[in-house]
């Protein structure tokens, strides 16, 4: 299994860095284009608005599966035992429900209604619910890597393997 979590992170990591390097691309050519040239490319302009959806929300996903999103993690740092072992079970499956609820059942409802009305974006020309699947792609994501840290703190939870520190939160 964790070979299998190394070769998303790596292909998410890629994925991300791929896309963020194209949306650099994009900018830059947006400013020369406007300042140097003196005509605005319209299709880098938008390019760029999608690929910062992409990166913000596959690279939202890799964040999740490296344990370094943002939280607040107060009320963990001052439980011990099986108490914090609840806790971060608690905080994995409260992740899957709004990864669940928002990002897949929303962002799939989004995208498939926004494919029924053949809505297209004004100067690619791509339908919009294409570009929306970035949000149930990066909700699956997150709930694959909760289930796992889930899975993981139950399995040293029942084993009775209860230690004060996490050493993958260090």
């Amino acid at each position: 299994m964790n070979k299998l979590v190394g070769y998303i992170n790596r292909g998410l990591a890629m994925f991300t860095v791929s896309l963020s390097t194209f949306l650099v691309f994009c900018v830059i050519w947006q400013v020369i284009s406007r300042y140097i040239i003196g005509k605005p490319s319209t299709i880098t302009d938008e390019l760029a608005r999608y690929l910062f959806m992409w990166v913000a929300l596959i690279g939202a996903a890799y964040t999740t599966g490296l344990k370094r999103h943002l939280a607040i993690d107060l009320l963990t740092m001052k439980l011990s035992g099986k108490r914090k072992l609840f806790n971060e079970i608690f905080i994995q499956l409260a992740i899957a429900v709004f990864a669940f609820i928002v990002l897949v059942y929303g962002g799939t409802n989004l995208a498939l209604k926004t494919l029924s009305t053949g809505q297209v974006t004004p100067a690619l020309g791509w339908e919009m619910g294409y570009i929306y699947f970035c949000l149930p792609i990066s909700g699956a994501l997150m709930i694959f890597y909760s289930a796992l840290f889930a899975f993981e703190k139950i399995k040293q939870l029942i084993s009775g393997d209860i230690c004060i520190a996490d050493p993958q939160e260090s």
